[in-house]
């Protein structure tokens, strides 16, 4: 387990053991696991883990393609999964649209209220008037029934099929090398906004930018690959791989950011 943590965060210590016991589960009962929804950081860990295994195998999906949040099934070396193994429902959310717009955060505050964990659903897709989510097929029902309101708007969710759902944005993310002093929130933003390091605190103590959807004010937080940043203002990035070290010891590192 040791030489396992030392590659990742000590807050990402009970996620890790975590996945070691998923990967025992499945090793021991030789059946597959399931996940919950799983953000792009938490995937790339079960991913470290179960590869290490000669046992175990992983396939991913979030019910549309290129899905940021994905349930992930870990499967003994002899299983062939199907579609169904996911046990996602994707739902098409119908309300008045002559008189009302949603938007994500509107979605997101009435699913995160209504007591639902955020693990148990994935992600929300809009464009024009249609609004979409997938969640997990578990909680479905309880859903389609509980869900009638998002804001002051009246909502009745329905159920779709794959090929009824919506395909991804054309996002495009323009990939730049840039070499660090060290991985530190305040070193790699200011490289990567082309800022000062002192802006680039300021940005982070005023609570603007997440790190994996979560805030971080902590100007020294360590970054790792596949970290995903938000920062208000500014835009999305992410790590997308660390490349070594120059001759001066400085760090390589592939920073994408999202272009409009």
């Amino acid at each position: 387990m040791e030489h396992i943590l030392q590659h990742f965060r000590p807050e990402e210590k009970p996620f890790i053991e975590q996945v070691v016991g998923w990967q025992r589960e499945v090793e021991d009962r030789y059946a597959p696991k399931l996940t919950d929804f799983l953000d792009p950081r938490e995937r790339f860990i079960v991913q470290a883990i179960i590869k290490q295994s000669e046992d175990c195998r992983l396939m991913s999906s979030g019910g549309f393609l290129q899905a940021e949040r994905q349930r992930v099934l870990i499967y003994p070396s002899y299983y062939e999964p199907t579609a169904e193994d996911f046990q996602i429902a994707l739902f098409r959310i119908n309300y008045p649209v002559k008189f009302v717009s949603l938007t994500h955060p509107q979605v997101l505050g009435t699913l995160t209220a209504s007591g639902i964990d955020r693990k148990r659903f994935g992600d929300i897709r809009l464009e024009d008037n249609e609004v979409q989510c997938a969640v997990s097929e578990e909680i479905a029902d309880f859903l389609q029934v509980q869900m009638t309101a998002v804001g002051k708007a009246k909502v009745a969710l329905e159920k779709i099929t794959t090929q009824q759902a919506l395909a991804p944005s054309d996002e495009k993310w323009e990939e730049q090398l840039h070499t660090v002093s060290a991985m530190r929130l305040d070193v790699v933003l200011a490289s990567a906004l082309t800022i000062s390091r002192q802006k680039a605190q300021q940005l982070i103590t005023s609570g603007r930018v997440k790190v994996n959807h979560t805030v971080r004010e902590d100007r020294a937080f360590e970054l790792h690959e596949e970290d995903l940043l938000s920062v208000r203002g500014y835009g999305r990035m992410k790590v997308i791989a660390i490349e070594g070290r120059t001759r001066k010891q400085k760090i390589k590192v592939i920073i994408g950011a999202l272009t409009d």
